[in-house]
């Protein structure tokens, strides 16, 4: 029996609203996000929106889909309505996103000073001229629109709202948020530097805004709901503040069907649980309600259903947005409408989704596994593939990757038994999510033992070590193992492929040590990050609360700077020169002695010492793959315990993020008992670009 359907608690979250001349069934609001596929790969976003409608959102949202090659974001791969051929991919979209009753909505964009135009090689447009304001610094400037231009950008949109109607979308989001869209562009003084009836006044700097949402009810002929995405805050001194977005609301309270507001740059908006709460730009969007009377959805990483009743029943929001929610569990709004709380896929905020776009790879997530392999791998969230001809499967290692192995290989009905040396669940997780703001790491082990233990033919033993002789006893026909990885003592990662000369008597630490309480607890640490991603950081906070003095030693130009693929590094910058650690970049270890080491310039060669009474190595992991190996070795022993087939998996394979680690125990289930072609083929779909008639010449 569903826990709070019956005394109707959050039956307010499930109203019909009406979005302009549109009703969404409920108030569930999936806002526009990448995803990494875009025009590359139309089918497996098309299902990954379907999954979504499926899960019971109300109103759901493409990624940014670009209108005109004269402004395109390569190398993003994003969506692209730039002529009538490219309507049936988007119609394809919006049929998936309306077949279980949910409004289909699309992100128009323009991205102006933010499109380097690196495919369409046009000579990018803006509201005032400049270098192109991108991720990757593009030695390119845009132009200054002027009248004619602007002429022609209205045109350019006026056809992007016809073929968005005639795909069969319901509702126009038009993109003026996170310093991306030219929109922004036009409304603040940081990118409006005009003289003429654009710019100047903040009337002014509204003037296309205003034309642009009448061309879209003209062309829709108002049968389209318009969506208006604005920053709540651009930073500077002449960004466009927050003070400045209640005063163009107040002016402007009726001119879009609906409010979509959200914080100012991509990272403040979409900041990792590291860094950024549930809800944390509710100060910013508080009272802007008031000054409309037209309906205002926002974004906070939204997971909690009491979260989401505050911010409905206390008048913030009309709308609860959400983008890695919607991720992380397509079915959020399904399971809180039915009281399934405990089921609830929790987002645990690492960005990782995020990183596919930045990447120009395809999007996954830590803790839903099926994200974007709806299409690719016919994978589901929610419903598992029944078991092929075996029936037993013994998984060895109980962290993210051996327990997503043994609930999606339960759930397909197989045999499961799961045996943990230690006596805590999780692996890694169980250990990382008590370093300094990691803390909803949890939840990826927390939700995966949960959903295990009411299952009847899942068997869990901690405090079991297991042999290979142990293995063949059990004989179970299929065994995987996930014994995962540990840290390396010495410098081997990027840098340097081997290890450098080091004096036995420096104390030298690893992740591993700190997480399991050891490490220094005073004077003078050097740590070398060569890894680049979190842990480092996050190490460096650890050891100044335990009252050490850090220098932080990295060969890369910038601290953690993989964290710029989850829109982290910059805030990870400023923690630790906050936190009064020494950052030393562009320099890699060369030697360790006694009392110091030397460091030495990666571009220069350039020497010098650096006294410290302990290190620590951030640097690669090892696979504790024994075992496995042992196992290997045996193959006639294998053969006659009736075991058919040995996998390792994992960061026992090959270690990487957590969530290569998820999708790793999700693939070793899906693919028990199925053909193996040892790689010949793709284990996944993917769509081939077709040839076009040709040869042909341009005029």
């Amino acid at each position: 029996m569903p826990k709070d359907s019956l005394n109707g608690r959050y039956d307010i979250l499930f109203e019909p609203m009406k979005i302009g001349p549109k009703l969404a069934k409920n108030r569930f609001y999936q806002v526009p996000h990448c995803n990494g596929g875009g025009y590359r790969d139309p089918s497996a976003v098309a299902e990954m929106r379907r999954t979504k409608a499926e899960g019971g959102w109300g109103v759901i949202f493409t990624e940014q889909t670009e209108i005109h090659p004269s402004s395109e974001i390569t190398p993003f791969i994003e969506q692209h309505l730039w002529e009538d051929k490219d309507i049936p991919a988007l119609a394809a979209m919006a049929e998936a996103m309306k077949s279980h009753g949910a409004l289909a909505g699309i992100q128009l964009a323009y991205s102006g000073i933010n499109g380097p135009n690196l495919y369409s090689r046009e000579v990018p447009l803006a509201v005032s001229g400049g270098p192109i304001l991108t991720f990757t610094s593009d030695p390119v400037q845009a132009r200054t629109m002027d009248r004619e231009d602007i002429r022609d950008l209205r045109r350019w949109f006026r056809h992007a709202f016809r073929r968005s109607q005639s795909a069969g979308f319901d509702l126009i989001c038009l993109y003026g948020a996170h310093g991306f869209g030219i929109l922004q562009h036009f409304l603040s003084r940081a990118t409006n530097h005009r003289t003429d009836e654009y710019g100047g006044s903040l009337e002014n700097r509204s003037r296309f805004l205003r034309e642009i949402i009448e061309d879209a009810r003209e062309e829709t002929k108002g049968e389209m709901a318009i969506s208006l995405r604005l920053s709540l805050h651009e930073g500077g001194a002449f960004g466009f503040s927050n003070a400045e977005v209640r005063d163009f609301i107040q002016m402007h309270g009726d001119l879009p069907d609906i409010w979509d507001l959200a914080h100012g740059t991509w990272e403040e908006c979409s900041g990792t649980s590291r860094f950024k709460g549930e809800g944390a730009q509710e100060d910013l969007v508080r009272g802007i309600r008031a000054l409309t009377s037209k309906p205002v959805v926002g974004v906070g990483r939204f997971t909690s259903a009491d979260a989401m009743m505050r911010q409905i029943t206390s008048g913030v929001l009309d709308f609860i947005g959400a983008a890695r929610p919607s991720i992380a569990d397509p079915f959020l709004p399904n399971k809180i409408k039915e009281g399934r709380f405990d089921d609830i896929r929790e987002c645990i905020g690492c960005n990782i989704c995020v990183s596919g776009d930045m990447t120009g790879g395809i999007s996954r997530c830590t803790q839903n596994t099926a994200f974007m392999e709806e299409w690719r791998k016919g994978w589901h969230p929610e419903r598992s593939r029944p078991k092929g001809v075996s029936d037993s499967v013994l998984i060895v290692g109980a962290g993210p990757t051996g327990l997503e192995a043994a609930l999606q290989a339960a759930k397909r009905g197989y045999q499961v038994t799961l045996a943990e040396a230690t006596k805590i669940l999780g692996g890694r997780v169980a250990q990382e999510r008590n370093l300094p703001g990691l803390s909803a790491w949890g939840r990826v082990a927390d939700y995966r033992i949960g959903q295990l233990a009411p299952l009847q033919n899942a068997e869990i033993y901690r405090d079991s070590h297991l042999t290979a002789e142990d293995i063949l006893a059990l004989g179970a026909q299929h065994v995987a193992i996930a014994t995962g990885a540990s840290w390396r003592r010495d410098v081997v990662a990027r840098f340097h492929l081997h290890p450098i000369e080091t004096d036995p008597d420096m104390p030298i630490f690893t992740p591993n040590d700190l997480m399991s309480g050891g490490g220094p607890t005073g004077g003078k640490v050097v740590l070398y990050d060569d890894d680049h991603f979190y842990m480092g950081s996050v190490l460096a906070e650890l050891l100044v609360q335990q009252g050490c003095d850090v220098d932080f030693v990295t060969p890369a130009v910038k601290v953690a700077e993989w964290t710029e693929n989850t829109l982290e590094q910059s805030a990870i910058m400023r923690r630790l020169l906050e936190k009064g650690v020494a950052v030393h970049n562009s320099k890699a270890l060369m030697s360790i002695a006694t009392t110091e080491v030397t460091i030495g310039c990666t571009w220069t060669g350039r020497q010098t010492g650096l006294g410290t009474d302990a290190v620590v190595m951030v640097t690669s992991r090892r696979p504790n793959d024994a075992l496995y190996h042992a196992l290997k070795s045996r193959s006639n022993d294998l053969k006659r315990a009736g075991i058919e087939t040995v996998r390792l998996i994992g960061d026992a394979a090959a270690p990487g993020p957590i969530a290569w680690a998820t999708y790793a125990g999700r693939r070793f289930a899906e693919e028990l008992d199925t053909d193996d072609d040892h790689g010949d083929t793709p284990r996944f779909r993917r769509e081939i670009a077709a040839l076009a008639p040709g040869p042909s010449r341009l005029p």
